[in-house]
């Protein structure tokens, strides 16, 4: 039996993990801080410490990061934010193992029809990616931690925020009165539902001395973003027009991704199972409830 700490479990990738973890026999104690008992993006290791040597967790499962902002706020958010986790665990929780949710972004530019690796090169052009590169190479080089960084590709389902093409596409959708505006759609995605990530989390979370501290999450299935968006527009019932003429979101750096899933099923026993017409499906009953 294990106590498990999540950071970041009212947001949209915690919140289902914090669900599974409340359900799971394996755990004796699940611990939740709230952003007001200890605020993770603003925390100095000591206050990491304090917690964890309170609770003496065997599991810290991090799902707290930034999306967006200036390069300091991303670095802190995302690079940052593990560095504190791996210092506090260290001093007060050596043997627990850490979870962190990192990003497809960390790759960079992709070839197009190819899977990314993740023993692959890393090239991320935006401060983004370069932010969570920063922590999973710290992950990686952290050996008195046992830790781990989960590279989440491109996650939709119920509660996907407008940062998410999907989510900005389902917000527009209902507020649309006519035809809606958006920026070029040519990219293809990797789309892994929230509900299936959670999962991954919790395979991680407790699987047996993994080799590998790097491990990709996402379907292994690459789907244009323009058929994605005619499949939420259908399931929201949206007969406008959709034009492809506003300015490109600049978030993303790449074109094409698609994650290699191999080491996940190796690792981790896991593979994504939600389909993606299910994820939109709840997206929009999410937002019709």
């Amino acid at each position: 039996m294990s106590t498990v700490v999540v950071f970041g479990s009212t947001g949209f990738l915690g919140s289902p993990v914090a669900e599974l973890l409340a359900g799971d026999p394996r755990v004796s104690r699940l611990i939740c801080p709230r952003r007001a008992e200890l605020d993770l993006l603003a925390a100095a290791p000591a206050d990491v410490a304090d917690l964890l040597g309170e609770s003496r967790p065997s599991v810290v499962l991090n799902c707290v990061g930034r999306l967006s902002g200036r390069y300091d706020e991303l670095v802190r958010g995302n690079a940052g934010v593990t560095a504190v986790l791996l210092e506090a665990l260290a001093a007060a929780a050596p043997r627990a193992r850490l979870v962190r949710l990192g990003s497809a972004a960390e790759y960079g530019p992709a070839l197009p029809g190819t899977a990314q690796r993740e023993d692959g090169p890393t090239r991320p052009t935006g401060a983004y990616g370069i932010s969570h590169l920063a922590g999973t190479l710290l992950v990686e080089r952290a050996r008195e931690v046992d830790a781990m960084s989960l590279r989440v590709f491109n996650p939709v389902g119920p509660g996907v925020s407008a940062a998410n093409v999907l989510g900005r596409v389902r917000d527009l959708i209902g507020a649309a009165t006519g035809d809606i505006e958006l920026g070029p759609l040519d990219a293809t995605r990797d789309f892994v539902d929230v509900r299936d990530v959670a999962a991954a989390v919790v395979g991680a979370a407790f699987a047996d001395d993994p080799a590998e501290r790097v491990i990709n999450v996402g379907s292994g299935r690459p789907v244009p973003v323009r058929q994605a968006v005619r499949l939420l527009a259908a399931a929201s019932g949206f007969t406008g027009e959709i034009r492809e003429n506003a300015p490109e979101s600049g978030r993303s750096d790449t074109s094409w991704s698609q994650a290699d899933t191999g080491r996940a099923l190796r690792v981790l026993g896991w593979r994504a199972t939600v389909p993606l017409t299910d994820s939109i499906k709840a997206m929009t009953v999410k937002e019709s409830a």
